[in-house]
């Protein structure tokens, strides 16, 4: 084996623990959009404690800022990410993920009905900027709870 095919793996080696070094470092450097002082999140309904029967339609409320779509750069909006029994935010310096537990509204709805299965449920509302980014602080309403009816 020559000389060159030996070196050739290690710096790919190099290379890639490079990358994933900098990964994190790339993560803190998503710039995060402001909320302006004040700006406030919340579920209209249905009311915490409240038990329900499914579907179950939630209203969005917001006080502060804008509703606009995902893709519009725009200063002082966002849009609505509904967080279904979930453990606490998601990670606020990256895109909130999409997936049963993270349902996005990109079009800028203000509500939505959702199949919920019978038993207790937590709900919370996180604005996000055109790129689906956490603003700087986060806006987030409390996390409430409810009780589907079987």
């Amino acid at each position: 084996m020559s000389i060159h095919h030996r070196i050739r793996p290690l710096c790919y080696l190099a290379a890639g623990l490079l990358a994933l070094m900098t990964l994190p470092a790339i993560a803190e450097s998503i710039d995060r959009r402001p909320a302006p002082d004040g700006a406030e999140v919340y579920i209209i309904s249905p009311k915490d404690g409240e038990t329900v029967s499914s579907p179950v339609t939630v209203r969005f409320g917001l006080r502060g800022m804008g509703v606009t779509p995902a893709g519009s750069d725009l200063p002082a909006t966002g849009h609505h990410h509904l967080l279904i029994d979930t453990d606490g935010l998601p990670p606020l310096d990256q895109p909130v993920p999409a997936d049963e537990h993270h349902v996005h509204f990109g079009k800028g709805q203000t509500e939505t009905t959702i199949e919920l299965a019978p038993g207790e449920h937590t709900l919370q509302l996180l604005l996000a900027d055109f790129r689906h980014i956490p603003h700087d602080p986060p806006v987030s309403s409390a996390v409430i709870h409810i009780t589907v009816k079987p």
